[in-house]
């Protein structure tokens, strides 16, 4: 409809295209603050889901935007210009800086950690459906709400798992959210086993170490690190195969056996998404010397597809699907399993934001099957999602790029391939390209 050449499937690139269509429209007006926020406008009341936009307009500035329910995140900082004459304070908000006149430097990222490292003070996150425009002509930045109902209700999966535990995030440091998912966990470990029999606390690395750590100290356990993470690996969850997703398991960690050897240890994770990964680390557990294994997730049954940017897979790849926790310790192969309530989880970050940042709603999709933008479970656009989404198309998709470079699907892996990731040669042509979503993050998240 926008009669645009699109080079990939990725919705980023879709996104981009429907502001710069608006961005040209909008051009005719004499004041480009207004066409910026007009294209932006445009984008909110055409774009329906998860998303925060970064670009850049040659020789015009930067724009970055939040969706209206700022279901991803996205914040805002600033430092004094090493370029521009001294200024005596960072302004507070970006209301303030529509005169800085090239005094500050400007930078926005998903995580407040991008902030600090880079030596810029956090200002605040951007609000949901806010637009925030940096004139790189003037030196000046302006900030305007872009849509007509927003509503803030973050992606808490974000907390549970993506953002990295020293960033804060809509006001939450994400570090104490997992404290209290750890300790609210332990609480409900005692509750349905008084008499447990656990002898150690073990973290599956990494994102779950904060909440083992405080689930131990509840318990009254020692924490010890059983596991070592080769850091080379992709995310095995989003990985294409239940092959390749196994396999990479093995590749991805190893056990301490001394920490295991005569011991029943419960294993802590983040969340169990297809189960292949926590079904190999169990299996590990046991072949180290475990006598018995038991699993707790900091997060819910995920038991829903999440439909704004993360790719869980189709529901019934999710080991959570039509089954109950003693079915899904079955399958997993450990002797129990506990996941963490979904208001326990809920309660968890809301107790952890500070006193002029409450949050009332969260996106919670991929646990409840609530979805924030009003889509239903039954809706079209979730069997166009399983079809583009479970295993066998992504095979197909990828057979068919390989079968039209002359590459028979049988042909094997380069030497060091490690199933798609980067070879030790650092080899980025050919084969390697084709099958990065073997083992690596898929580029595109479809």
């Amino acid at each position: 409809k926008l009669n645009r050449h699109v080079n990939t499937d990725s919705d980023s690139e879709l996104l981009l295209n429907i502001f710069a269509t608006n961005l040209v429209t909008a051009s005719d007006s004499e004041d480009m603050v207004d066409t910026v926020f007009s294209a932006v406008q445009a984008v909110m009341s055409t774009c329906k889901g998860g998303y925060a936009g970064l670009y850049l307009i040659n020789g015009v500035g930067l724009v970055g935007f939040r969706d209206p329910h700022g279901i991803r995140p996205l914040v805002f900082g600033t430092r004094k210009s090493s370029l521009a004459a001294p200024v005596s304070a960072v302004p507070a908000t970006p209301a303030k800086m529509n005169n800085a006149k090239g005094r500050l430097d400007y930078a926005l990222s998903s995580e407040s950690v991008a902030i600090d490292t880079l030596g810029f003070n956090l200002v605040r996150d951007v609000k949901a459906g806010e637009a925030i425009f940096i004139d790189m002509r003037t030196g000046d930045c302006h900030t305007r709400i872009c849509h007509n109902e927003p509503s803030l209700a973050p992606c808490i999966f974000e907390y549970v798992y993506f953002a990295r535990p020293d960033s804060i995030m809509d006001g939450v440091s994400v570090y104490e959210s997992r404290l209290k998912m750890g300790e609210k966990l332990a609480h409900k470990v005692t509750r349905q086993y008084p008499e447990h029999d656990i002898d150690v606390v073990i973290p599956i690395p990494d994102t779950s170490r904060t909440s083992a750590l405080q689930a131990a100290y509840i318990l009254g356990r020692p924490f010890r690190e059983g596991f070592i993470k080769n850091r080379y690996i992709a995310r095995t969850f989003i990985m294409p195969g239940q092959a390749t997703r196994k396999k990479s398991v093995r590749l991805k960690l190893n056990t301490i056996k001394s920490e295991f050897a005569g011991r029943n240890v419960l294993l802590v994770d983040d969340s169990v998404v297809r189960g292949t990964t926590a079904r190999e680390i169990v299996q590990m557990a046991r072949e180290a010397g475990a006598l018995k294994v038991y699993l707790v997730s900091a997060a819910p049954p995920i038991r829903y597809p999440n439909i704004y940017g993360i790719d869980i897979p189709t529901r019934k790849e999710l080991v959570a699907y039509e089954r109950e926790e003693h079915e899904i310790a079955k399958h997993i192969g450990c002797d129990w399993i506990i996941y963490q309530d979904l208001q326990d989880l809920v309660d968890s970050v809301q107790e952890s934001t500070l006193p002029n940042h409450p949050i009332q709603e969260f996106d919670t999709s991929c646990f409840s099957g609530t979805y924030v933008t009003g889509h239903t479970i039954n809706d079209d656009y979730f069997t166009r999602l399983h079809d583009l989404r479970n295993d066998d198309a992504k095979l197909q998709r990828t057979n068919a790029s390989m079968n039209s470079l002359g590459i028979a699907e049988d042909e094997p892996m380069p030497p060091g391939s490690n199933d798609g990731c980067e070879s030790v040669s650092n080899d980025r042509s050919g084969i390697s390209e084709l099958r990065l979503g073997g083992g690596c993050e898929a580029i595109n998240n479809n």
